[in-house]
Order: structure tokens, then sequence, then C-alpha cells
């Protein structure tokens, strides 16, 4: 299959629309235990191919998600990668950058997080809330001390740089081995205002909920023109964007696992292979095992 046919692609032609994005399933889905079983059937094969993966060590897994507060990205992570050797894979949140991460240029901190060949790494939000948050909220730039900022100097071209930047980032990324693969959460307003209720409502979520979640709810359609100019502008046949329906968790989890699967079906693995030379010897390693007091 091509990375073009898989579902939820985001299209490579800049004719993505936000308005035509669907957030709930289109069509008739199984129930709970259905999705559940397919989900864990699909666990259990990233699992056994995580590990063709680490031992052929030549390529690396780049799983990037993206989404508004409460669309179920830390659940998402969870599910999918439940089963997969904690060896085999590492998560990486990034959230407002620190002092020493802004003395360096706005890839630097993501980039010392990639994952090495054979493993799979996970972005918990990435560099494209550099084209995101700093975008919907510009007077964060003031803070990165970038030599051609002013405010003469046009925004729009600052942000068709970083595009720019990414889409060079990502290929050399793909060019030396690693397959990036990037999911947009697409949970509607509606849902995501009933989730919200649910953690201020139950004592056992009210750590989820942050006083800042209802300011970035406030800026919503500035949150999704930036999105859709973003994955316009990103989606490639290298590094593709998926746009997942979030407003049901289990369909969501299924169609990302699903995805990751099929990708990682796509990739030429297989385990090392001993020499000749090696294999003639192992009748006298077994012999030796076996003589041990």
């Amino acid at each position: 299959m091509s990375t073009r046919d898989l579902p939820f692609i985001v299209p490579f032609d800049g004719s993505f629309s936000i308005a035509d994005s669907a957030t709930a399933p289109t069509e008739k889905i199984p129930g709970k235990k259905a999705l559940e079983k397919q989900l864990a059937d699909c666990v259990s094969q990233i699992s056994e191919l995580q590990r063709k993966l680490y031992a052929d060590d030549r390529y690396g897994v780049l799983l990037i998600f993206q989404a508004m507060d409460a669309a179920g990205k830390d659940g998402t992570i969870r599910a999918v990668m439940s089963g997969v050797n904690p060896a085999g894979c590492q998560v990486s949140s990034f959230k407002s950058p620190s002092d020493k991460e802004l003395e360096h240029d706005w890839l630097w901190r993501t980039t010392r997080e990639l994952p090495e060949r054979g493993r799979i790494g996970i972005f918990n939000r990435s560099y494209y809330e550099e084209v995101l948050a700093v975008r919907v909220h510009p007077a964060y730039l003031a803070n990165q001390r970038l030599p051609e900022h002013s405010p003469e100097h046009s925004q729009q071209e600052i942000w068709q740089q970083r595009f720019d930047s990414i889409r060079d980032h990502e290929k050399h990324l793909s060019r030396n081995g690693t397959v990036v693969l990037k999911f947009w959460l697409n949970v509607s307003k509606d849902e995501q205002k009933r989730r919200f209720l649910k953690r201020l409502t139950t004592p056992e979520k009210h750590w989820k909920f942050s006083n800042s979640d209802l300011s970035t709810r406030s800026r919503w359609d500035d949150y999704m023109q930036a999105y859709e100019s973003l994955l316009n502008e990103t989606s490639t046949e290298h590094a593709p964007w998926f746009a997942i329906p979030a407003d049901d968790k289990r369909y969501m989890r299924l169609c990302v696992a699903q995805n990751v699967l099929q990708a990682l079906n796509a990739l030429p693995l297989r385990y090392p292979e001993k020499n000749p030379e090696e294999i003639a010897l192992f009748d006298e390693h077994i012999t030796q095992l076996n003589n041990e007091n």
C-alpha cells in the first residue's frame, strides 16, 4: 500500500479543509468490545514488528501527536504503545521552552529527542507548536530573540520560513531511515466542552484541567486556521499527516494503531542472519553448553 492510500491521510496538494474533516466516524462502527479486540490485535502485531525493527537496526520511527486540549493524546499514546517493549520506544513531551532551550534554534530541543535506529519515538506535541501556538500568540517570538525579527518584519514570512525548515528537516530524517508519521486528533468543539465539564465535575479528573484550557478554547477559530495551514504545508509523501476523528476515543485509538501497523508492515524489516562460518560453530557451542557442570 502506498503512503497516500493510508486512511485519513491529509492530501499532499494543499487541498485539506478542516470544515470538511470528520471529527466522528462517518460510517457504522463495531461496538465497544469489538473495537477493543481489534486494537489489542493491532498492538500485538505492532509489538512483534517493533522487535523486528530493533533487531534490523536500520530504521527508526517517529510518531508525532498534535491536538487541542482533551482530544486524547495521552490516552492514545498509552493505548497504542501499551504492548511495546519499553526498551524499544520513548515518549517525549514538549511544553513551554525553558531558558536553555530558548538559547538554541527552535528545532534543537526536539532534535535531541529523536529516536535511535531500531526504536519508536513518540512526540506528545512537537516542533509544530512553533507554527501553531506561537502563530496564535506571536508575542512568544520576542522570547526567541530572532535576529531578523522586528515589528516591520512580516510574520507571514516567519511562518513560511518555518514550514520550509520543517519540510527540509523531515525530508532529511526520511532520507536517513526515520519513518515520520504525524497524527492530528481532530476533536470537535462540542466534544471538548463535554470532556472539560467531566473534568470539572469529577474529583479524580480535576488534575487534568488547567485554567489556561479555557483561554486556549476561546481562540478556537484561530487555532483551527493555524492547524489547517500547517497540515496543508507539511503533509508530504515522506512525512504524512493523518486527520483522525477524535470524538470517539476507542475508534480514534484503533485508527492510529492501524496506520502505525500498516507503516511498519511496509518496511523491509528482517532479522539479522548469521554467516555460514558462524552457523558451522553452533554444534560446537551446543556441545559446550550441554557439557557444563
